[in-house]
Order: structure tokens, then C-alpha cells, then sequence
């Protein structure tokens, strides 16, 4: 077995610890979740997340099994990392690898975080749109993080795969995500609506599922006359899993303008995932307040964008990981200190979703 798949199989049981860890501590009672809870929750995601990257400066090489100078350099080639090698200096060599890997890591796990709060507008509207009562909000948001983290993994290490053969993939990311940056600003003022009558997902669910007219509790299947039928929230879970797919279309090559290692961003990936639930409950009454929140994502994937595009005259011109860092955290700390220094009252939007008055469900 080799290093990478041991330090993989070891994260993931961590991470699946933490779940398990936040089943317990914000769903004792499947009752809402409270401000405290997801405050100490997110508290706790967020400090092991930082705890992870001193772990990485301090043994990242072990990811790799880097024992040589010869084995420091092929993974330095393979991965495109920004390091340069002491010549028969292996200790020291390895500690600018662990830092600049620590450095890669934090970077793609602030891009995710970032674009993730833009995940919850919609989660939002999802549930507002289908009238989900909040107390069976956390369920829906843990399953729907578990079929996250499979889908992220494979988007992650196939993507990887393709970088590494065809090079020029990175250019048609770096074009795809400066078109979704402008295209988020010039659509920043649209009225986002959820279309519970002709979602995809729902036209979907009654072609080849039987669906219940009504919500059981927090159930996603019920068996009525001998009959097993899919609940509206097991609809809304399809479709949530439906958005994060999406949104994994912009972040993974976002954060692939960050690294080329696979196991960084996935890493990345799935802290700032895993915060994305209980972040949810501390911002889904407030994040209509981050007014600029919008621009400024949108002038991240932009800069990241351009920075794919650019990448080898930017590796010419010294532009490194830490210029990155700083960049994209100036640009979300402007976008919500301009939010809060000039705050504005947006319209409440909501699509109330009536099970009964689904005429196709059945």
C-alpha cells in the first residue's frame, strides 16, 4: 500500500469521524440547529481545518514518501509546485516543500470556503421554495455532504488525471471560469427563483419514482399500501446534491489554479465542505446582508480565471502562492466590508412549495 493511499484512507476516516462527531452534536434531538451550536460547530471544523495545515508543514512530505532529493524533485515536476531545491540539503529542502504544500493547502481551502457561500443562497431558496421545515434541515445537509465528498473525489483525481496528460486543459478552465466570473457580476441583481413546479429534478423523480404528495417527518422514503414511495425531501435532497455538482464545476478548477496536487485539493475540498453546514446555519438569515458578497466572488473566479490563463508568465514574473493567498483574501475581505459599511434591504424571495398542489406528483 502506498503512502498517498494510506494518508487518504487515514483522512478519510478523520473526516468521517468529524460527521459522525457533528451527527451527534447538532442532531441529538433532530430539532433545529441554534446559533451556539453551529457556532461551536463551525468553531471546531474550522480549528481542525487549521490543524491540518500544520500537520501538512510539519509531515507533508510523508504524503508522497519523499525520502530523496531525486524523490523531492519528481514530485516538485509532477505537481508544478513553486520550490526550489537545495542541492544536497534534503532537511531543509523538504521543510520549503511542507511549507509551500501548507501554503497550497490554505489557499484552496479559503477559494472553497469562499465559493461554498455562495452554495448557500441557494440552498436557501431551495428550502424556502419547498417549504422543508428547519428542523429537518441538518439531515438533509448531512446526507447531501456524504454524496458530496464521492462526488467531489472523483471530479478531483479524474481532473488531476487530465491535467497531467493534456496540459492544455488548464487554459480551457482559466477561460471557462473568467465566463462564469463575468457572468455571476452581469447576473448579481437577478431575482433567483426555485421553479418547484418544472425543476429538472422533480420532472425526473415522478418519471421513474413513485412520489409521496406530502412530508413524513424527516423521512426520504415511506411505504403507503404495500407501496415504497420517495418524500418531497428526499426531492430536495436530489436537488441540493444536483447544485453541489454544479458548483464543483467552478471550485475544483479554481482551486487547481491554486495546486496541480490531486490530494491538496481534495483535502482543501472537503474541510471547507464539511464547514458548509454549519456555516449554513449561522448565515442563511444574514446572507442577504453581504450585498457585495456577489461582486467579490465574482472578481475571484475572474483573478482565477486569468491566473490559469497566465500561469507560465506569472511563474516567470515570481508570482507566487502567497501572492495568490492574499489576493483572494483581499478581495472577499473588500466585498464584506463594503457590505457592511453600505448595507441595503433586499426583497424577501420566496416560492412556497405546496406538495398538494402537485398535480404530477404521485
Amino acid at each position: 500500500m502506498t503512502s498517498e493511499t494510506l494518508f487518504l484512507l487515514g483522512f478519510l476516516l478523520f473526516i468521517f469521524f468529524i460527521l459522525a462527531l457533528d451527527l451527534g452534536l447538532l442532531n441529538k434531538k433532530s430539532d433545529t440547529v441554534s446559533m451556539k451550536q453551529a457556532g461551536l460547530m463551525s468553531f471546531f471544523v474550522v480549528a481542525l481545518s487549521m490543524c491540518f495545515y500544520f500537520v501538512l508543514i510539519t509531515y507533508g512530505h510523508l504524503l508522497h514518501g519523499i525520502d530523496s532529493i531525486e524523490k523531492l524533485q519528481s514530485v516538485i515536476t509532477r505537481h508544478h509546485h513553486p520550490v526550489k531545491i537545495i542541492p544536497g540539503d534534503l532537511d531543509h529542502s523538504i521543510q520549503l516543500y511542507n511549507q509551500n504544500l501548507g501554503l497550497e493547502y490554505l489557499t484552496g481551502y479559503v477559494v472553497e470556503y469562499a465559493l461554498s457561500v455562495d452554495n448557500i443562497f441557494v440552498i436557501v431558496l431551495i428550502f424556502g421554495a419547498f417549504g422543508v421545515a428547519q428542523k429537518n434541515y441538518h439531515r438533509v445537509l448531512f446526507w447531501g455532504i456524504l454524496g458530496a465528498i464521492v462526488m467531489r473525489f472523483i471530479f478531483i483525481f479524474v481532473g488531476a488525471a487530465l491535467i497531467e496528460k493534456f496540459e492544455w486543459i488548464m487554459y480551457v478552465f482559466g477561460a471557462f471560469l473568467v465566463f462564469t466570473g463575468v457572468k455571476m457580476f452581469f447576473d448579481r441583481e437577478s431575482d433567483e427563483k426555485i421553479d418547484t413546479q418544472n425543476h429538472p429534478v422533480v420532472k425526473f423523480a415522478n418519471r421513474f419514482f413513485k412520489v409521496h404528495n406530502h412530508f413524513v417527518g424527516n423521512k426520504f422514503f415511506v411505504t403507503i399500501d404495500g407501496v415504497r414511495k420517495v418524500t418531497p425531501l428526499f426531492l430536495v435532497l436530489l436537488i441540493i446534491e444536483g447544485t453541489d455538482l454544479i458548483f464543483a464545476v467552478d471550485s475544483i478548477p479554481a482551486i487547481f489554479s491554486v495546486t496541480k496536487d490531486p490530494y491538496i485539493v481534495f483535502f482543501s475540498n472537503i474541510f471547507a465542505i464539511i464547514g458548509l453546514r454549519s456555516m449554513f446555519f449561522l448565515l442563511a438569515g444574514i446572507i442577504d446582508k453581504f450585498r457585495f458578497l456577489k461582486i467579490g466572488l465574482a472578481v475571484l473566479l475572474t483573478f482565477i480565471g486569468l491566473k490559469m490563463l497566465f500561469h507560465h508568465y506569472l511563474e516567470e514574473w515570481g508570482f507566487s502562492t502567497t501572492h495568490s493567498l492574499l489576493i483572494i483574501v483581499g478581495i472577499l475581505g473588500a466585498s464584506i466590508l463594503f457590505s457592511l459599511i453600505f448595507p441595503e434591504r433586499k426583497k424577501e424571495r420566496k416560492l412556497k412549495y405546496n406538495p398538494e398542489n402537485q398535480d404530477d406528483l404521485h
